[in-house]
């Protein structure tokens, strides 16, 4: 095996790899449970895989929104989101939380990000957010490391 070849964490970590399925599954339940709009828990992941410049989990969620009723058009647009029309004022305080939890800047203030979250959101559906966003940073990671 050559020093460059990427590790496969499925061979070398089967059982982490499960358990954090296991976690990912606990995460979407909670978002069904919650109410979370499917397009919001879509978005979610499908921005800070762009962001992370994850090639298989991008294709992976823009298919997996695809086929839950997202439309090609916003999800072209979604890299602008900050300057298209197309996202809800709930959808573009998702997609601020989680850019701002996925590019973390030690000077951020996230007290303004709350307050808008709060506006459209209960206290359960912002901490099922905050763990998809923080899951799906884990799964670009592992997957990113790959490339």
């Amino acid at each position: 095996m050559s020093d460059t070849a990427p590790v496969k964490y499925e061979r070398e970590l089967p059982q982490l790899l499960t358990q954090l399925g296991g976690v990912e599954s606990a995460i979407k339940n909670l978002a069904d449970e919650e109410k979370l709009p499917p397009a919001i828990y879509h978005l979610i992941k499908l921005r800070a895989s762009q962001i992370n410049g994850c090639a298989y989990c991008v294709k992976m969620h823009t298919r997996e929104a695809r086929a839950d009723g997202e439309t090609n058009d916003r999800l072209d647009r979604l890299v602008v989101w900050r300057h298209a029309g197309d996202f809800s004022a709930a959808e573009r305080a998702a997609l601020a939380w989680t850019e701002a939890l996925t590019t973390l800047d030690a000077a951020a203030d996230y007290a303004p990000l709350r307050a808008e979250l709060r506006a459209h959101y209960q206290e359960r559906q912002i901490a099922t957010m905050t763990a998809a966003i923080a899951m799906i940073n884990l799964w670009n990671r592992l997957q990113v490391s790959k490339h």
